[in-house]
């Protein structure tokens, strides 16, 4: 089917999108720590079952759901959205503002919980495309699969699904596909050959200390003093040992360590997050990481070793060529901003996991949220990155139109260019 026709079968058979934007809405006023994303998951089973297509299979890793929908011989095409919150606290102002705070199951403390990533988007467009792609089933042939991923947010959603047996309950997909919303103009999506996302590792470390009494710090062996000498420290590994020509980050998002200011502490913790773009560089920071904890526990004394405990690690994401290619066309006739060379995401994703387990090829795209208006303004101001909230930030408020419609599309467009019936 010309790429043409596949677009005009788009336009032609969208949903209503206004019973989805009250869904977003829902979604975005009740998220859920990962791990625990329950009644997420129940939301998109219920909406999945009114379209009497799919067979259901939950409770996969944890709250993983995945639809099936069996329409004849062809290829199978898995469509993933991730599901969970993130522990911030909103400060978008919107009538739809989560006020939600829920208990970690991590670490037992209780949090403020917001959707400042954009899942609630993602699980919206699916169930949008699933209505779509049911529509139009006499369009198309093969196997869809509509996959509601747990637990991205700490890499360990798609692990834990594939380590459940996913693909012993659903078959084994030809292509994998994927969608994130970024902080872009509203109505541009873009795509990249290639590495299309970084690899991330996170620690915890614990640095171990001689705790006593604030007025007699000669008679302790202070973490905090060493927490700082190692903070200090860990800049300079992209600054100093990273060529110029690379990219990494290191970032230090938490020191913690004592309750009160007239207590030497005993131990003091330090989470890190490495961001790295290939496997040699991701090899020389985490070892640099190793040798300068260690090297400033010894400098300070430490009456014993410190601990490095890793607490989450992201994969590349790799968008195969051909995959990519052949998606190109009808995203480029589709959609009126369409960048086939977007620059790579700063960001990680476990997304592809679930194509790599299996050897199968994945391709991974972005779209943008910001309102038109908003985006022009702080475009002509020359201020995009301190105007416009980024993912994560307690301000990430994505605009309802047209990103609802062009995430919607997208992941329908994208099935249908594998799964279209020849005649």
């Amino acid at each position: 089917m010309p790429h043409q026709s596949l677009s005009h079968l788009i336009n032609s058979n969208r949903p209503d999108l206004g019973p989805y934007e009250e869904l977003y809405k829902h979604l975005h006023a009740h998220p859920e720590l990962s791990l625990q994303e329950k009644e997420t998951a129940a939301t998109a089973a219920s909406y999945l079952r009114e379209l009497d297509a799919f067979d259901i299979h939950e409770h996969i890793g944890g709250h993983g759901l995945a639809g099936v929908f069996q329409n004849g011989s062809g290829k199978t095409v898995l469509l993933r959205a991730d599901m969970d919150g993130l522990p911030v606290e909103e400060k978008t102002g919107l009538p739809y503002a989560s006020k939600v705070r829920m208990k970690d199951d991590a670490d037992g403390v209780t949090k403020p919980v917001m959707h400042a990533c954009g899942h609630d988007v993602h699980v919206t467009c699916l169930l949008a495309a699933a209505e779509l792609l049911v529509k139009i089933k006499e369009s198309w042939k093969g196997t869809l699969i509509v996959l509601f991923q747990p637990a991205e947010e700490r890499a360990a959603g798609a692990r834990a699904m594939v380590e459940d047996g996913l693909y012993k309950k659903i078959p084994v997909p030809d292509v994998v596909l994927g969608q994130h919303i970024m902080p872009y103009r509203a109505g541009h999506i873009g795509s990249r050959v290639g590495l299309m996302a970084s690899a991330a590792d996170s620690f915890k470390i614990t640095l171990y200390g001689r705790g006593g009494h604030a007025s007699q710090p000669h008679r302790t062996i202070d973490p905090v003093v060493m927490a700082a000498q190692v903070v200090v420290r860990l800049q300079t590994i992209v600054s100093r040992e990273v060529s110029p020509d690379d990219t990494a980050v290191v970032t230090v998002g938490s020191v913690q360590a004592g309750q009160t200011e007239n207590i030497i502490s005993d131990k003091a913790e330090i989470r890190v997050n490495v961001r790295t773009v290939n496997a040699t560089t991701r090899e020389k920071v985490l070892a640099a990481i190793r040798r300068i904890v260690k090297a400033e526990c010894e400098a300070s004394g430490a009456p014993q070793e410190p601990s490095l405990e890793p607490t989450s690690m992201f994969p590349f994401t790799v968008n195969d060529k051909d995959v990519t290619d052949a998606l190109q066309p009808p995203f480029a006739e589709h959609f009126e901003s369409y960048n086939p060379h977007i620059d790579r995401l700063h960001g990680s994703e476990d997304f592809s996991i679930l194509g790599t387990s299996q050897d199968r090829p994945c391709s991974f795209w972005v779209f943008g949220g910001v309102d038109p208006e908003k985006w022009d303004q702080a475009e002509k101001a020359g201020r995009t990155q301190e105007d416009i909230p980024i993912n994560h930030s307690a301000f990430f408020a994505p605009v309802l139109q047209p990103t609802l419609r062009v995430g919607t599309d997208a992941l329908a467009l994208a099935a249908v260019t594998f799964l279209t019936h020849e005649e």
